[in-house]
C-alpha cells in the first residue's frame, strides 16, 4: 500500500446486474459493480481523495473486472486478495413505478476476510478507517477484522468512522446492535439513518436523544440523516447543527445516496473541513448524485461539487 493513502475502507465489492425495466420483462442486464462501502470509496476517489479498498474477490470470472474497475476510479487495490469463492451479486431494476432489488450473498469471497489481511504498520500510516455493519455481518472473521482494525487505529491516533447501515434484507437487528457495541470504544464518527438505524436498532426517535446516546458512549461526531426533516444533523462537541438536503426537487434516483454522503463527508473531514463544513460539502455531493441514475455511475467529481458550492 502506498504510504500516501489517507483512508482505508473495509468492505465487499458486489457485481451489479441492472435492468431498465421490470425483471419479468427485460431481456438485457447491464454489468457494473457496487456495494455500500465500495460506493463510499468511489465517492472519495472522485473527489480527489486517496483511498485504499480492503476486500477479497472471488476467482469466478468477475475478479479482473472488479479490480480493474476500482483501479480506473483511482482506488488503491494493493490490499485486495483473491480466493476460490464466488463474488456476491445483486440484480436491480428501475421503472417510474418501482424498484426491484435481489441479493445473492451466500458464501462469498469477502466472507473470508480476516485480521491477517491488514498489518498494524499499514493502519498506523492512515488518517482514517471506515467500515459498516454490513461488513461485520459477512462472517466471524470479517467481524474480527473490523473490530481489531478499529482498535489498532484508535490506539494509534487514526480516526475511525462507522455506519451500521442496517438492512432487514440480510441483517438481524439484534446482531447489528451487537456489532456496534463491540467497536463503540474505538469509534470516533458514526453515520445514522434516523428511520433505519436510530429507530429500528435503538428505539430512539428524537435527534437530541440520538446524539446523547452516542455521545455518552464516547462517539465524538454523530451524523443523522432525517427524511422527516429533509436534512442532516451534525452533532459534535455538545452542539447540534442542521443542514438541508441539496436540491431535492431534482432527485430522480436516491439509491446509495447515504453511502455517497459518507464518502463526501470523510473526504472533506480528512482534508481540513470542520464536521459541519464536511456535512454541507457532503450534502451537495449526495444531492448531485441523486440527480442521475445509477448508484456509482452518478457520483459527481470534485469540480462539479465545488461549482455548486460557489
Amino acid at each position: 500500500m502506498d504510504s500516501k493513502i489517507d483512508i482505508a475502507i473495509i468492505g465487499e465489492c458486489l457485481i451489479e446486474l441492472s435492468a431498465n425495466g421490470t425483471l419479468a420483462e427485460t431481456s438485457t442486464l447491464n454489468k457494473y459493480f457496487g456495494g455500500d462501502t465500495v460506493t463510499t470509496a468511489v465517492a472519495i476517489a472522485r473527489l480527489g481523495g486517496s483511498v485504499t479498498y480492503l476486500t477479497k474477490v472471488g476467482n469466478d470470472g468477475f475478479s479482473e473486472f472488479i479490480i480493474s474497475s476500482l483501479q480506473k476510479e483511482g482506488i488503491d487495490t494493493s490490499l485486495i486478495k483473491t480466493n476460490d469463492e464466488q463474488n456476491g451479486m445483486y440484480i436491480v431494476s428501475r421503472t417510474p413505478e418501482k424498484q426491484e432489488l435481489l441479493y445473492y450473498k451466500r458464501k462469498t469471497a469477502a466472507t473470508k476476510l480476516s485480521i491477517e489481511d491488514i498489518s498494524e504498520d499499514c493502519i498506523k500510516k492512515l488518517k482514517l478507517v471506515y467500515s459498516t455493519g454490513v461488513v461485520q455481518s459477512l462472517s466471524a472473521s470479517s467481524r474480527e477484522l473490523v473490530r481489531e482494525t478499529f482498535r489498532i487505529a484508535k490506539e494509534n491516533g487514526v480516526l475511525t468512522a462507522y455506519d451500521p447501515n442496517y438492512t432487514s434484507c440480510f441483517m438481524n437487528s439484534a446482531d447489528t446492535r451487537e456489532f456496534f457495541e463491540e467497536i463503540v470504544d474505538y469509534t470516533d464518527i458514526i453515520f445514522l439513518s434516523l428511520k433505519n438505524d436510530a429507530v429500528k436498532l435503538y428505539e430512539v426517535d428524537s435527534i437530541e436523544k440520538v446524539m446523547k446516546y452516542f455521545w455518552d458512549k464516547g462517539v465524538k461526531i454523530v451524523i443523522v440523516k432525517s427524511h422527516i426533516d429533509n436534512g442532516y444533523y451534525t452533532g459534535n462537541k455538545g452542539e447540534i447543527n442542521f443542514t438541508s438536503f441539496y436540491n431535492t426537487q431534482k432527485a430522480i434516483d436516491i439509491t446509495a445516496s447515504g453511502d455517497v454522503f459518507n464518502g463526501g463527508f470523510l473526504y472533506a473531514l480528512t482534508n481540513g473541513y470542520t464536521p459541519l463544513e464536511a456535512t454541507k460539502f457532503a450534502s451537495v455531493v449526495s444531492g448531485l448524485q441523486t440527480q442521475n441514475y445509477g448508484a456509482i455511475q452518478a457520483i459527481p467529481y470534485k469540480n462539479a461539487v465545488l461549482e455548486k458550492l460557489q
